[in-house]
Formats: C-alpha cells, sequence, structure tokens
C-alpha cells in the first residue's frame, strides 16, 4: 500500500469521524487533550496495519492514544436496468 493511499484513506475516516463528532460532540468527552487519535479501519486490513503501526510508534514515545474503530466506507455500486417501452 502506498504511502498516498494510506493519506487518503486516512482523510476519508477522518471526514467519517468528523461528521459523527458533528452529530454526537459528547464523544469528545472520552478523549484527554493530550491523546492521539487513530482511526482503525475493522474491513481494511491493510490500512488496519498501517495503522497499527502508528498506534505501536505513538505508544513506545510515551504517548496517550485513543483508538478508534470505524468501517471504510464502500463507493457505491449502481445497478442500471434497462426498462423498455410498451408498443
Amino acid at each position: 500500500m502506498s504511502q498516498n493511499d494510506i493519506v487518503k484513506k486516512n482523510l476519508e475516516l477522518h471526514a467519517l469521524w468528523m461528521n459523527y463528532v458533528f452529530d454526537h460532540p459528547e464523544i469528545l468527552d472520552k478523549i484527554p487533550p493530550n491523546a492521539h487519535l487513530v482511526i482503525i479501519p475493522d474491513n481494511d486490513t491493510k490500512l488496519a496495519n498501517e495503522n497499527t503501526k502508528t498506534v505501536k510508534h505513538l505508544q513506545s514515545e510515551g504517548h496517550p492514544v485513543i483508538v478508534v474503530h470505524m468501517d471504510v466506507p464502500k463507493p457505491p455500486v449502481p445497478k442500471i436496468e434497462l426498462v423498455e417501452a410498451h408498443s
């Protein structure tokens, strides 16, 4: 997985997280002000592994880490159906 893919997918997750926070601001009360937040996507093993490395790195440096589990959104797959006119 390229660094660009990691950044792109994490930005998508971050946008979803921010939408959730806007709807549920009370969740922020559970996050200490000095903690690092890392999102682990439960449905993307490669990105989950990369983000888990980030968690371990931050922990090794003594930083508190909050882990949020979310799914990476799947793009919609439209189904097209041709409906013929009756003669």
